[in-house]
């Protein structure tokens, strides 16, 4: 796929077509790895959500009422269709985010399939009647639902919102962002194509102040998804309030990766710098602060310059990180790296000028910071790049409190001797998720945060109660 305009990218698709704007401008979708303009995506209006809305409203009075087989067998379509057309969802991803495709096929479209096909298995679910001494317990779809979602992961969170949501039998109204949404309309030609009835999947793209605010706010909406900063993710829920709608939120992270001295050294700390630096640091999870024994943290830092400087940057098949999403992007992540200098922060690797050969492109360096404390900036906000930060500590109560000491608790890392050693770690560390010794995703469990990296969860059979009303019927005794 080349020309992104035959994606109908000049169109919205609600109620089963594909029709145009009320609006009616249109929104650059640019490469980040040339700076080229790749194609134009209309922009929705605040009518164009309430005919999307209206749509999914009265597509639910059926859509809901469906058995689970119905809906698993449309399910499964769509994967299949994904599967199909897994090409142009790598080639959607890569060239408006920058990951080398490479990369993109295994991070970015192999498991959101998986994910698809997982929740047509789940849809049962919704039948299973449970008793409670003498009351039985119903499961019902939540309703209509908004989703907004993220230029990062575009298809990752797209999955995770959609799926489930199918799976319960509610009917939704989807909004990619602006700077990644061509996957979302490979995606609706999909689920076209597998003949969802008119209404239950609506495609809405537009800005986030002016689609994303009518979604949450909306009174005929009965629940948002939302996937974002957290400053968004408050603006969401302060739109959402006065309806009183059910809103789950997966935001941000500062997530600690804490080497324990029984550890492999070089094995813990080149896999977390290359959590970081994959996707180009940008991931809500990545383990941006790496917390290393101080009899051994000389060692680390040399470590971690040494695999920074092994990285490869492009979007060939050797390229381990492409450019940053945009220039906006890149030009936060280079005042972070300065910012850090100016605290007193130690530049091992990497820095905010422009990497050698990659004058075009937004790309930044593969960058590294030794000497931090907890209290500096880079340790304490996101910064969405690929700038990972070591900091020393002399025993495991101190790891234990340096990482906790941030608003966030989206996710953490642990890499110890074995995976018995590193439980006891695990368990003191107040996030939502945590890796060990290497562990990686799965979409089998829950996936979301403590503090302020939201709430709610998606994945796993926890990912589907985000979309379920329990009727508790109360029998003759």
């Amino acid at each position: 796929m080349t020309d992104f305009n035959r994606l109908h990218t000049d169109k919205l698709y609600i109620n089963g077509e594909w029709r145009d704007s009320q609006r009616g401008d249109m929104h650059p979708v640019v490469n980040p790895a040339t700076e080229e303009v790749i194609c134009q995506v209309v922009q929705a209006s605040t009518e164009d959500v309430d005919v999307a809305v209206s749509a999914a409203r009265a597509a639910f009075g059926s859509w809901g009422k469906t058995s689970a087989g119905e809906r698993s067998a449309f399910i499964n379509a769509i994967a299949d269709g994904m599967e199909k057309r897994r090409e142009d969802l790598i080639q959607a991803v890569s060239s408006a985010l920058g990951c080398p495709a490479h990369i993109t096929k295994w991070l970015h479209v192999d498991g959101p399939i998986y994910a698809m096909r997982y929740y047509a298995e789940r849809a049962a679910l919704m039948e299973k009647t449970e008793k409670a001494a003498h009351s039985l317990i119903i499961r019902e779809p939540i309703g209509v639902c908004g989703f907004i979602t993220p230029w990062n992961y575009p298809l990752h969170q797209f999955v995770g919102k959609v799926a489930p949501a199918l799976a319960a039998g509610c009917t939704m109204i989807s909004k990619p962002s602006e700077t990644t949404p061509l996957q979302d309309y490979v995606m609706a030609e999909i689920i076209d194509e597998a003949g969802l009835p008119p209404g239950v999947f609506n495609l809405v793209p537009g800005a986030g102040p002016v689609v994303g605010a009518a979604l949450a706010a909306h009174p005929l909406v009965d629940m948002v998804s939302f996937t974002g900063s957290t400053r968004a993710g408050v603006e969401v829920a302060r739109a959402a309030a006065p309806t009183v709608k059910r809103v789950t939120q997966e935001l941000g992270g500062k997530s600690p990766l804490i080497i324990t001295p029984d550890a492999d050294l070089e094995k813990a700390v080149r896999w977390g710098c290359e959590d970081v630096f994959i996707n180009s640091g940008q991931t809500c999870t990545a383990l941006a602060r790496m917390l290393v024994p101080a009899d051994k943290y000389e060692q680390a830092v040399e470590i971690a310059r040494q695999f920074a400087e092994e990285v490869v940057l492009g979007t060939g098949s050797d390229a381990l990180m492409g450019p940053l999403s945009s220039a906006r992007q890149r030009d936060i992540v280079r005042g972070y790296i300065d910012k850090g200098v100016a605290e007193g922060a130690r530049l091992v690797a990497g820095g905010a000028e422009v990497p050698e050969g990659h004058d075009k492109g937004y790309y930044v360096k593969p960058t590294v910071f030794a000497d931090v404390s907890n209290d500096m900036t880079i340790a304490r906000e996101e910064i969405f790049g690929p700038v990972t930060c070591l900091i020393p500590y002399k025993d495991m109560d101190e790891a234990i409190a340096i990482a906790n000491d941030t608003e966030y608790g989206l996710a953490s890392g642990v890499w110890a001797r074995d995976v018995d050693s590193a439980l006891p770690v695990v368990r003191r560390i107040e996030a939502g998720l945590c890796f060990v010794n290497g562990g990686e995703f799965n979409y089998d469990a829950p996936f979301g945060g403590y503090k302020r990296s939201g709430n709610g969860r998606e994945f796993g059979d926890a990912g589907l109660d985000e979309f379920i009303e329990l009727k508790s019927v109360q029998l003759p005794a």
